[in-house]
């Protein structure tokens, strides 16, 4: 789940199957991440603002924008990095596993950066679906312009000067890891939070997932043999939702205090990129392609809050008075309710790096990936 609380528009391989899986470090935040020292050369990510690195940032910079501002990286980093988090992000968490550099946003330097441990794409506000889809079916304006189609291009064009030709992109993205997402969440938000009728928002699940679908195999046309495509989050665990949504009636609530119709909404899209997953499996045997659970690695601290020391998951650390500590955006002059390392929501719409680590974790222990990552190499 990955609504954008800012709002801007701008467009702007696994290795030998001889190569031994070396255990090679441990990196420590919570649980154990296993660090796999050469495991995969390059990284490279396309998403939303739940893993944009910088991207967004870089283009908003001349301009007023919360996430270039403290408290904004506030735990890490102790600066605004261009994370829309306190601190570090998922992918974050994928680079230190598998001993890369941390992965830099792609937009700055597409014209110029070799980028010799890959790059992210992902852009804050992006959805997986180009916006004339909505303007065109739905009558609805999505308020930005980046897409998975936007990101995709800026991939090949990087793609065609740092490994030009196609014998040197396709041997480039062997050694790499490729991460589709988590994509496909603002589709869904801009929809709901604009609140058109919720149950139209089914009709645009096969669409949105079909598109992820397409981007894969466009990764795979170009020379990529490891794809991790991760599902979306438990929509109705965000402070957000839980703000715009309140309802007296308890039924309206599950056993964790999230919204049961989001949540089951979120299951219904996760259940038909499965589905997509498999499809992509059947046509691309020699390809590991891997489905990652967040929404299962999520519910983790919602559903079992005192085994992380987090309090309450259903709150946000970053904001205004409300009973989610919403009503009032996450900036400079905003309200910080504590330590992060004790919240498992950010700014009401994004997590902190707290409950990344945790969803990271869940991942790359292979208790929430349906292919274990660690041994696609």
């Amino acid at each position: 789940m990955a609504m954008e609380s800012f709002i801007g528009c701008q467009r702007r391989r696994p290795i030998s199957p001889s190569a031994p899986l070396v255990l090679c470090a441990v990196v420590l935040l919570l649980n154990a991440h296993v660090a796999l020292c050469g495991c995969f050369k390059r990284m490279f990510s396309f998403g939303d603002s739940i893993i944009d690195t910088g991207n967004f940032a870089f283009v908003a910079r001349n301009g007023p924008s919360p996430i270039n501002q403290l408290p904004y990286g506030m735990t890490f980093f102790k600066h605004p990095s261009g994370r829309v988090s306190d601190g570090r992000v998922i992918v974050d968490f994928y680079a230190e596993a598998f001993k890369l550099s941390l992965l830099p946003p792609s937009i700055p330097e597409e014209s110029t950066g070799q980028f010799p441990n890959g790059a992210n794409f992902a852009v804050l506000a992006s959805t997986a679906l180009a916006p004339e889809y909505f303007k065109t079916k739905y009558n609805f304006n999505t308020p930005v312009s980046f897409c998975l189609d936007t990101q995709l291009a800026s991939f090949k064009r990087v793609l065609e000067r740092i490994a030009p030709g196609a014998d040197a992109t396709k041997a480039l993205l062997s050694e790499s890891l490729v991460v589709m997402g988590e994509i496909g969440g603002n589709d869904y938000n801009f929809w709901f939070l604009a609140r058109n009728p919720r149950d139209t928002a089914y009709n645009f699940i096969p669409d949105v997932v079909a598109r992820i679908g397409a981007a894969v195999q466009e990764v795979i046309g170009l020379g990529a043999t490891t794809v991790l495509v991760p599902g979306n989050f438990p929509f109705g665990c965000a402070p957000v939702y839980l703000d715009a949504y309140q309802s007296s009636n308890s039924a309206d609530y599950d056993s964790t205090g999230c919204i049961a119709w989001f949540n089951s909404f979120s299951r219904q899209h996760n259940q038909m990129l499965q589905q997509e997953v498999g499809r992509l499996r059947s046509q691309n045997p020699s390809v590991t392609i891997i489905y990652a659970d967040y929404y299962g690695a999520a519910m983790q601290f919602f559903q079992n809050p005192k085994n992380y020391d987090i309090p309450d998951p259903l709150v946000a650390c970053c904001g205004g008075d409300g009973r989610y500590h919403t009503g009032s955006p996450c900036n400079s002059t905003a309200k910080v309710w504590g330590d992060p390392a004790q919240f498992a929501n950010w700014d009401g719409v994004h997590m902190t790096e707290k409950a990344y680590s945790i969803i990271a974790d869940g991942v790359l222990s292979k208790r929430y990936t349906d292919v274990p990552l660690v041994d696609s190499c």
